[in-house]
């Protein structure tokens, strides 16, 4: 037989890492429920035609190989369908088809699995999971928007710290702040000076003032000016004040960075009442994106800022359009298999049992099995998790394979039946129709992995 491999970039997780990740969906789901988002599912294939639209994503996409190929006779070919590496194609796609069956503004919240083609690294996978949460409008969409889906997501991420998943910082932009800053200092040309300070924090200052001068045409001081800009930050309205006393200092005068830096303000002023600390205005996040049209969103691990962003998003004035209707939205990303890979490599975060059952019923003899199966229905009838012994061995060898599952109380059956804590050895008379484990132990719980984290 041949050697089993791992696939890179293909993760896979042992079941106390799988219950970090349920426990990690479970708490973005009820939050965005709470906020009054329905979920959705899409299809996981798309044309190949839609999902290439912007050309640099070419080399990420899956192609379906099967269905380029020649069908068999009678069959319908279908041609140029690939699997779909975010959710925000088939969204646009939903959102499209279903226009007149939807109410706008529509809150909508999806977890599925994407593809893409990356280079596996650390907290970058060929297959993995996201969660998306979005408004869309249909044709408008208010601006107080932008300021509710990062507080959606600071509301789940606090969610979290309870079992041990460090902080975040909601890092925050406003486009219209960076081009009418950019315009203002006489560079027509925006979109290169948006790619360029997006790589600030890949490639430093010096290769972005380069970048600056042969991609956007920019002297060696409106560069010097841009990167000023690009290093502002703070958590509330101080920065705005900031940004323009910059914007005085070299004479910009422009209605776009006026109208943003009100936005922008508006935004960490809400955010640093209802969530202090989380949310920052940081000038160097650009989203190099060209659909990005508002505020900018990424989100950081606090103490893991190396691993990059593990939520994004911003705003979109047309994530879809049909003639002259178009469907603006704002929307954040969470790139929940990159969390969970750092939550469980970085000993963060894990389960107090690997497996559901909290009762093991042991097994007096084959020819008695039946009794214990029965033990087993009452206790599930009433909603504990309870597994029946594999063999009839000897009650040592039964606890020991309890052990091993993580399983925390063996169930003796017999005239008097008997229920024992095999971690304590507190051993007790037990009625299958009336007892239950303590809160604690009736289903496996996430903690923090160590105390002192």
């Amino acid at each position: 037989m041949a050697r089993i491999r791992p696939l890179s970039g293909f993760p896979e997780w042992l079941p106390v890492g799988r219950l970090v990740e349920q426990h990690v969906l479970d708490v973005l789901r009820h939050t965005f429920e709470l906020h009054g988002f329905a979920g959705i599912e899409t299809r996981s294939v798309e044309p190949l035609d839609q999902l290439l639209r912007k050309g640099e994503t070419s080399k990420e996409v899956y192609v379906l190989r099967r269905l380029h190929e020649q069908a068999e006779a009678g069959q319908r070919r279908e041609e140029g369908l690939g699997l779909h590496f975010d959710l925000t194609v088939p969204f646009a796609r939903y959102v499209l088809e279903n226009a007149g069956r939807l109410v706008f503004p529509f809150r909508r919240y999806q977890v599925q699995k994407v593809w893409r083609g990356e280079r596996p690294q650390d907290g970058r996978f060929r297959e993995f999971t996201q969660a998306d949460v979005d408004i869309v409008g249909d044709g408008t969409l208010p601006y107080h928007v932008e300021v509710e889906i990062p507080l959606v997501i600071a509301d789940a991420f606090a969610a979290l710290r309870d079992v041990g998943v460090p902080p975040v910082q909601i890092l925050v932009n406003n486009r219209r702040v960076v081009e009418g800053f950019a315009r203002g200092m006489g560079l027509a040309d925006v979109e290169p000076v948006l790619r360029a300070v997006d790589k600030l924090d890949k490639v430093g200052p010096d290769v972005v003032a380069e970048l600056l001068g042969t991609e956007a045409g920019a002297s060696a001081a409106q560069a010097a000016a841009v990167l000023e800009l690009a290093d502002l930050r703070g958590a509330d309205e101080s920065v705005t004040d900031a940004v323009a006393a910059l914007a005085a200092r070299h004479s910009v005068a422009d209605e776009m960075l006026t109208t943003g830096l009100g936005e922008l303000a508006a935004l960490v002023g809400a955010a640093a009442r209802r969530a202090p600390g989380t949310v920052v205005a940081d000038l160097k996040i650009a989203r190099g994106l060209d659909y990005y049209t508002g505020s900018v969103y990424e989100t950081v691990l606090v103490g893991h800022e190396q691993l990059g962003s593990i939520c994004s998003g911003g705003r979109y004035d047309t994530l879809a359009s049909e003639g002259a209707r178009t469907f603006p939205g704002v929307g954040l990303s969470v790139g929940v298999t990159r969390l969970v890979s750092r939550l469980l490599s970085a000993d963060l975060v894990t389960a107090t049992r690997p497996v559901p059952s909290a009762v093991l019923v042991a097994v007096v003899s084959e020819e008695t099995r039946d009794a214990s199966d029965l033990v087993a229905l009452a206790l599930r009838s009433r909603g504990v998790p309870v597994e029946v012994a594999p063999a009839a061995a000897k009650f040592g060898k039964q606890i020991a394979h309890a052990d091993r599952r993580g399983i925390p109380y063996v169930w003796f059956p017999g005239e008097t039946d008997e229920v024992k804590d095999i971690r304590s050895g507190d051993q007790q008379p037990a009625d299958p129709d009336t007892w239950t484990p303590p809160t604690d132990d009736w289903w496996p719980r996430v903690v923090p992995a160590a105390p002192d984290r």
